[in-house]
């Protein structure tokens, strides 16, 4: 196993990659001798390792983008330092030295014919931060796929490697029920044939790909896709063939989903591109048709939208939301968010968001949808749209929102 202590002094930055290409095996030996090193910063995303909730040592201190899958466990406990950014802006950020980069750990698939291993299905911060990283450690998983471009890397790029033979990890949304489909068909109405979709991950983003299974010669460029979208280009409906750049592909920067997802995609035109590409303003700007699809956990009676905090728990992230929000609202076709009308029999149609934290600005969303119906916000006054989204409330609580809606000067 490898010897963390070889390449990491105290006060040293480590990052590694996230979901199913997180190198669990070398995350784990660097939480079994953490201690005897000295304290280590350590920068990663959505995670599930069981290990960080239950045996964190002292040593480690855990910074991420947002508070995704186990991190939430953290942010509960006082152990997450939030560093809050804009997707698009962590290349730029590693590139300054803003971020742990002293050690990287990664994982790829093995090496090919000329000995070369690629990132596989988790290229977005990594490929942007190997430049700016003093040494990389890696886990070679010979079920690691080597995804089309995905940068590849020599084997003489790492001061160590692991070999494994692991299944990657999945994650598969529950199974969406009657309300997540409606939500999903009032989605669907808003994107139209030939459109480029971002849309996110979870069982409300995979209703939303399955409803439109009817639509024709959409495309795809997304931080992050699901088996849904290999579903749809199964069945002809993404083509790419209107798409204003990378026409034919599907660009991404992860994979997230089934193994059934991580088997077949050297079959379909997915192209793995690092964040500074497909968060980047600049490139976005270039699709004039794009619909972004994202999620929150509220949005107040100005249109604000809060999709990081519940409770005062860390739950989500800024992440890429306003990156494609903003684009799709700017200089694409439409901003959409998508919600259920309540949570914890609590209405997310609110006054004020109970998280304070305003995520996507009110400018930057054109339409907002809940089982109850869609409220188009785009040109409309502030106490138009704040009636807009009274009317997609739960019934049972529109009566107070209304009230609301008289109460405060802003609303009026």
């Amino acid at each position: 196993m490898i010897d963390f202590a070889s390449y990491l002094r105290p006060g040293d930055g480590v990052w590694w990659g996230q979901a199913g290409a997180e190198p669990s095996v070398l995350v784990d030996a660097l939480l079994d001798q953490v201690a005897s090193i000295g304290p280590v910063r350590a920068f990663f995303g959505l995670t599930w390792n069981g290990r960080l909730t239950r045996e964190l040592p002292d040593e480690l201190t855990v910074l991420s983008y947002g508070g995704l899958g186990e991190l939430r466990f953290l942010s509960r406990h006082g152990r997450l330092d939030v560093v809050p950014c804009h997707y698009s802006s962590l290349p730029r950020m590693f590139a300054a030295g803003m971020l742990p980069c002293d050690v990287g750990l990664v994982q790829v698939s093995a090496p090919d014919a000329e000995g070369m291993v690629s990132l596989g299905i988790g290229v977005e911060y990594i490929a942007d931060a190997l430049a700016h990283t003093r040494l990389l450690v890696a886990e070679i998983n010979h079920r690691m796929p080597a995804t089309r471009g995905a940068p590849r890397l020599p084997l003489d790029a790492f001061a160590a490697t692991v070999e494994t033979d692991r299944p990657l990890l999945e994650a598969v949304p529950r199974e969406s029920d009657a309300v997540d489909r409606t939500i999903a068909e009032h989605v669907a109405s808003l994107v139209h044939d030939g459109d480029v979709i971002q849309v996110g991950v979870g069982t409300l983003p995979t209703a939303v790909l399955e409803a439109l299974g009817a639509h024709s010669d959409l495309d795809v460029h997304s931080g992050m896709i699901t088996d849904g979208v290999l579903d749809l280009v199964e069945k002809g409906v993404v083509t790419g063939a209107r798409k204003e750049i990378d026409q034919g592909l599907v660009v991404t920067g992860a994979a997230l989903g089934s193994t059934a997802l991580y088997d077949r995609l050297a079959d379909y035109p997915v192209e793995f591109r690092p964040a500074s590409y497909t968060h980047a303003p600049e490139v976005l700007s270039h699709l004039r048709s794009l619909v972004s699809v994202n999620s929150a956990i509220e949005v107040d009676l100005l249109g604000q939208v809060g999709a990081e905090i519940r409770r005062g728990v860390r739950i989500g992230a800024v992440g890429g939301q306003v990156d494609f929000s903003r684009a799709a609202s700017l200089t694409g076709a439409r901003s959409v968010i998508a919600l259920r009308s309540e949570s914890g029999g609590e209405s997310t149609i609110t006054p004020v968001l109970h998280g304070r934290v305003v995520t996507t600005a009110r400018v930057d969303v054109d339409a907002v949808v809940t089982e109850h119906g869609v409220a188009r916000l785009t040109g409309q006054t502030v106490a138009e749209s704040a009636r807009r989204l009274i009317h997609i409330a739960a019934p049972h609580h529109q009566e107070q929102l209304h009230k609301n809606l008289v109460e405060q000067e802003d609303l009026r």
